[in-house]
């Protein structure tokens, strides 16, 4: 409830304020209007959770990073009993999103071993050949069109399948179980438990059939890894690095592909700027994560110890969001403007959209790469590319930990 009065600054959280989370957002291209006052005055928030827990969301860009990197703020502590929850239904043990070091440093150094950033740079020339079939496809049709389910949507689908070495033809099955597991509160929790189970029990017969059947993917790669010692995956860990990198891997991008292309097309003179310098993308997508957050908010955390941030004791226990839709936009940080779209902004790189500390995202290259070929290539494409409808007519996804456009309309 983004109306809720805000303590005056230098108080801190006030007992008596608690908000309700997720914030509200206005529109589809703006971040909950509540973070700016949040950050000016009460840059630890109490709220209450989708669970129904109580929790804190810190919202300043430098409070921010040290969530995400102070190792008194926990992922495996998540799953400890009677600790706070995001939403109603419980973590899942075994993921990278629930560990903490060594564990998490031993898992992510055997993945590490073979998601190279060479593993996804021999992919780029295949994520530009899936990118030009679907734009093939998207030219043969009359406009407008909605863009997601025509490029948006099939295109990361097609590069996880691609990577992992999963059938592309399950694509439709992956919606439905990637919704579940980003869900706050569209899905209750036996409905996200059911699609769990079934998305174990599917990865567990892929891992079965690429110990039997070997191929040139990452999942193979990752079946047979080993470090020097001999350490391996065990299979509990492969099925859910698996649907880590199935989710986390196509969920995020999804998102990313329409509300960047709309960043763009809102902003004739830095498309035309794009047009006349194609080489300048990589700059231009590192601001495009940085004004457009992935959710509107950020990792959930939970304290080992008593830990003070702005001034405000944050007890033992608790559990608390790294506001990266709000950090990102921090003026502290990026500028006075730091709520416009600039692509010339020399600080846009420091974003912390992919994360930042151990967590640090094991596919930003990634990411990336297929946000830097699928803009690139479909503006080139398609040089007269507009948005087909009033923006304000706009939404995005709700109840979701990853916010997509519901829609994206666009003519050519």
């Amino acid at each position: 409830m983004d109306t809720a009065s805000v303590p005056p600054a230098g108080t801190g959280t006030d007992s008596e304020t608690e908000y309700e989370y997720p914030f509200h957002r206005p529109s589809a291209v703006e971040v909950p209007p509540v973070y700016e006052e949040l950050r000016a005055k009460c840059p630890v928030a109490k709220v209450r959770l989708p669970s129904g827990d109580e929790g804190y969301v810190v919202s300043r860009y430098d409070d921010a990073r040290v969530v995400l990197a102070d190792p008194r703020f926990s992922r495996a502590a998540m799953l400890a009993e009677g600790a706070p929850r995001l939403t109603a239904a419980p973590p899942m043990p075994g993921s990278l999103f629930t560990m903490d070091p060594p564990e998490h440093t031993r898992v992510r150094r055997l993945v590490s071993r073979e998601f190279t950033a060479r593993r996804v740079q021999n992919l780029r020339p295949r994520i530009q050949q899936l990118t030009d079939e679907l734009l093939d496809e998207m030219e043969k049709l009359s406009p407008p069109v909605d863009l997601n389910p025509v490029f948006a949507f099939p295109l990361p689908v097609m590069v996880i399948c691609e990577l992992l070495g999963v059938p592309f033809e399950d694509r439709d099955r992956f919606r439905g179980w990637s919704d579940a597991f980003v869900s706050l509160t569209a899905h209750t929790a036996d409905e996200v438990m059911e699609q769990r189970m079934s998305m174990v029990q599917y990865l567990a017969q892929l891992v079965q059939r690429k110990r039997e059947e070997p191929a040139d993917d990452l999942m193979s790669a990752l079946v047979a890894v080993h470090d020097d010692d001999g350490d391996r995956l065990s299979e509990h860990e492969l099925i859910t690095m698996g649907i880590t990198l199935l989710v986390a891997g196509h969920e995020t991008t999804v998102s990313m592909i329409g509300k960047c292309v709309l960043t763009l097309l809102r902003h004739p003179e830095h498309l035309a700027a794009l047009r006349e310098r194609p080489e300048s993308i990589d700059q231009v997508v590192e601001e495009l994560l940085r004004i457009n957050p992935i959710g509107d908010g950020g990792p959930f955390r939970i304290t080992l110890e008593d830990v003070e941030i702005a001034g405000t004791t944050i007890p033992k226990g608790s559990g608390v969001i790294a506001a990266v839709a709000s950090a990102n936009q921090d003026p502290e940080r990026f500028g006075a403007d730091s709520g416009a779209f600039d692509p010339s902004r020399s600080s846009a790189s420091a974003h912390l959209a992919l994360g930042h500390g151990a967590h640090f995202c094991l596919g930003a290259a990634l990411a990336r790469a297929e946000l830097q070929i699928a803009v690139s290539s479909l503006l080139r494409r398609f040089p007269r590319l507009a948005l087909a409808d009033d923006v304000d007519n706009l939404s995005l996804t709700s109840g979701m930990m990853v916010h997509a456009l519901s829609r994206m309309p666009v003519t050519w």
